[in-house]
């Protein structure tokens, strides 16, 4: 087939892009670790005066609050966040370095150092938002916080997946209304065939930080929009390109959005009721904390959401990964010919340092996406099977 590199056929990786994979998730694991022993010594390692180190800066809050609660939460809730970010500062800098060692990276030190604020600062106010509601509702109503709690935390889940091309991403990247016409009206004409119905198609200024390559379709309702890396533009066909739109596509016309708001809303009831039990013994068996509006014990709040994590991972990946060869079948069909697909999978591969052929368990437990040398032979499959 044409545009078919026959390495990419046989699922060849460059040493280059296993050594980067391997390093990233060599870091992945470390970052994990490092997540797992921060919560370890805040709720199990004494200080040598009687008291753990989540109480230690539980009190730290309380003065600084002058007793006020609310504002002792919020303090408490910075402290951790900020010791968190500074125990794995290493990790993220040498992530840095790593993208610049493999020439993946135009970010200058100054702008990843801005960005890295910028993601912290974010981060604790997203946070605060759901741990002072989180202990608002433990107070007022300790039968059922967790299902209030749960119920509120989907309602800003789905808030926060609209606002966030109009909002959140901004914060990060520059976008612009996409200047190619021709382009444009091309990939409004193919969303408009796939049922959907999009508020814009922007230009993602991702090569002021990355030379990675990407596109995705964003937002909900209103804020739905086409946003395409200038680094995709410069480099790949319009054909190529509304090949991975198509694709993108594929998850609105299967619903993917709409089902995967559902399994969260499930995932998080449970999760929701895990806490609450765990929470309920270790107050009422364990006698860690003096009560369930101990905000000390939110380290073991985490500490079960990371286990849940980890425990789902394999799941998860294996769910998302059938929805993208759902997206991929609707973009085989929504296409003229399934070779701009295959080329563009290839350069994204080179572009992106990607992995084509990840032996099988690394694919199962750490891949969202199908190995792309599953996904030609996918489209090398359709198209003879539709010559």
């Amino acid at each position: 087939m044409a545009g078919a590199p026959t390495g990419v056929e046989q699922g060849r990786d460059t040493p280059q892009a296993r050594s980067y994979n391997r390093i990233r998730r060599r870091l992945s694991v470390a970052d994990f670790a490092l997540s797992l022993a921060l919560l370890a010594v805040l709720l199990f390692v004494n200080t040598g005066q009687g008291s753990r180190w989540t109480e230690v800066l539980r009190d730290w809050a309380y003065s600084g609050a002058r007793q006020h609660y609310a504002l002792a939460v919020f303090f408490y809730l910075g402290m951790l966040l900020l010791g968190a970010k500074l125990i794995g500062l290493p990790l993220d800098y040498y992530g840095f370095r790593l993208e610049h060692r493999y020439e993946l990276s135009n970010q200058k030190l100054r702008g990843w150092i801005w960005d890295e604020v910028k993601g912290w600062l974010l981060g604790l106010a997203l946070a605060t938002i759901v741990v002072e509601l989180l202990y608002w509702t433990i107070r007022i109503a300790p039968q059922h916080w967790w299902l209030v709690t749960w119920a509120v935390f989907i309602v800003l889940m789905v808030f926060f997946a609209q606002i966030a091309p109009v909002v959140l991403f901004p914060i990060f990247y520059k976008f612009q209304p996409l200047q190619n016409e021709e382009l444009r009206e091309r990939l409004v004409r193919l969303s408009e065939r796939a049922g959907t119905r999009v508020r814009g198609v922007y230009e993602w200024k991702l090569s002021e930080k990355s030379k990675k390559a990407n596109a995705a379709l964003t937002g909900l309702g209103a804020t739905r929009r086409i946003i395409l890396a200038d680094t995709l533009l410069q480099n790949y066909s319009a054909d190529e390109i509304e090949a991975i739109l198509a694709h993108e596509l594929g998850h609105h016309v299967h619903q993917h959005i709409i089902k995967g708001i559902a399994v969260q809303v499930a995932i998080t009831f449970f999760g929701f009721w895990a806490a609450s039990a765990l929470l309920r013994y270790a107050v009422e068996q364990r006698q860690m904390f003096p009560s369930m509006a101990d905000f000390a014990n939110l380290p073991l709040l985490a500490l079960l959401a990371t286990v849940l994590s980890l425990l789902l991972m394999p799941a998860m990946n294996a769910y998302s990964r059938y929805n993208e060869r759902q997206a991929d079948r609707y973009c085989f069909k929504a296409i003229p010919s399934v070779a701009p697909f295959i080329t563009s999978m290839d350069k994204l591969a080179e572009q992106n340092l990607a992995e084509r052929k990840p032996a099988g368990w690394l694919e199962w437990l750490f891949h969202s996406h199908p190995a792309i040398w599953r996904r030609i032979q996918a489209a090398q499959a359709f198209s003879k099977t539709n010559a």
